[in-house]
């Protein structure tokens, strides 16, 4: 069935959409990425117009594809050991912290947007070199649970793998051979180490996440208005330990927040003690 181009009144309610479920501000020049990733579930289910699709969305009794809507809607784009900054920052607080941990009080660190897994890997990897067998534990979220399942696997291709030490490499990760080739897969020890659950951001946040020592929440607020940016960073912060670091994009700022944190470099800030 061919289906009709996107109107500016339907990509509008597309708009309201991810924001509703994701507190994401979709703008106007996103329109031919939401048409794009959008036809193929209109040709699937065989539905003439988004309207009509947008219809079942919003009928209550599609669940299963609200998800694979958000899913198609929020965008996922990363690689290893990005912003190599942020991990030598990782590394001197994991440090910092290693005479005082215990089974009962772990160093941990929050991936909380991340995406198809690179972060919490890259995280995971540099806990295991600084803090070897001392108690250590890595979460990681994200909204999209078709991301997270690609999460799981730990399978990558070499590309997104440029900016990993060699040392990491060797120790933490597989380098596939015949129809693998081209590829490498993080080690069972430490997929294991990394906790994968969906969490939405723009809602309350599950009472069994914990407290946090690092939470990296990268490129994510750059979808956010300023509200929603607030009502999410107020929410992270009520899962830091006092003192905790918080790591943002580049792109990204929390100067007016500042009654909340205190920065520290550009796109790193702790939560006062």
């Amino acid at each position: 069935m061919q289906h009709c181009a996107i109107s500016q009144g339907e990509f509008a309610r597309f708009q309201r959409f991810i924001f509703d479920m994701a507190g994401i501000t979709m703008s106007d020049s996103k329109m031919a990425l939401v048409s794009g990733r959008l036809a193929k579930r209109l040709q699937h289910l065989g539905l003439p117009t988004y309207d009509a699709y947008f219809r079942l969305l919003t009928d209550g009794a599609h669940k299963d594809e609200v998800q694979l809507a958000v899913d198609l809607l929020t965008t996922n784009e990363t690689y290893f050991f990005r912003e190599s900054r942020h991990f030598d920052l990782l590394r001197e607080a994991a440090q910092a912290a290693r005479p005082g941990l215990r089974t009962d009080a772990p160093f941990r660190v929050w991936s909380a947007a991340c995406s198809s897994g690179e972060e919490p890997y890259s995280i995971a990897m540099v806990l295991a070199d600084v803090l070897k067998a001392e108690p250590w534990e890595v979460t990681a979220s994200d909204i999209s649970t078709r991301v997270l399942q690609r999460a799981r696997t730990g399978h990558y291709p070499m590309e997104r793998t440029a900016h990993v030490p060699q040392d990491y490499l060797r120790r933490y990760c597989l380098k596939g051979i015949r129809e693998q080739q081209g590829t490498l897969l993080v080690n069972r020890a430490l997929r294991e180490r990394v906790q994968f659950r969906q969490v939405n951001l723009n809602t309350a946040l599950p009472g069994d996440l914990g407290t946090y020592d690092v939470v990296f929440l990268r490129n994510v607020m750059i979808y956010f208005n300023g509200e929603t940016k607030r009502q999410v960073v107020t929410r992270v912060l009520g899962r830091m330990k006092p003192g905790a670091h918080l790591f943002i994009g580049h792109s990204e700022s929390l100067q007016e927040l500042g009654d909340m944190v205190c920065p520290v470099i550009p796109s790193v800030y702790r939560k006062p003690a």
